[in-house]
């Protein structure tokens, strides 16, 4: 495979953004984003203080992959939290290097921002993703339930 190199969101490359969010949306067998939700996510990401980070993984030009990442905070640590939204490869350039890469580009930013955590959920049919994040060094947390409320 030729080399891949990951680089941040920008205007120009958002359309293969919200095409791999669809595509993630397919492999989970859910809706795609709706037109407005797009639009939000556009303010979000280039707003003067943007509401999350992403980045795109190219293979020849080729968008191939992408993650998307935000801070929470963490009480009990006193420093904030990465939550890790999603990290999506097509199917085509997995077991690569492609997620690594993305993986590791959120990582190193919480590094950066000194970030006492990461954290994320993985679907538990997802037994692929669940092998991957444990190969990274990450423990599945099966005594926590994650919740869900609309505001």
């Amino acid at each position: 495979m030729s080399s891949v190199h990951i680089e941040p969101l920008t205007q120009e490359t958002f359309g293969d953004f919200t095409r791999l969010i669809c595509a993630l949306a397919e492999y989970e067998k859910l809706d795609p984003p709706s037109a407005q939700a797009v639009e939000r996510l556009r303010r979000d990401a280039f707003s003067v203080i943007p509401r999350y980070w992403a980045w795109l993984a190219f293979v020849n030009d080729s968008a191939v992959g992408y993650a998307i990442a935000f801070e929470t905070y963490s009480s009990f640590l006193g420093k904030p939290t990465m939550y890790l939204e999603d990290v999506f490869v097509l199917h085509d350039f997995r077991s690569s290097g492609v997620g690594s890469q993305l993986f590791d580009t959120v990582r190193n930013l919480a590094r950066e921002r000194e970030c006492g955590r990461m954290e994320w959920a993985v679907l538990d049919w997802n037994t692929s993703a669940q092998e991957f994040y444990q190969k990274k060094g990450a423990r599945v947390m099966k005594e926590w339930l994650l919740c869900r409320l609309e505001p």
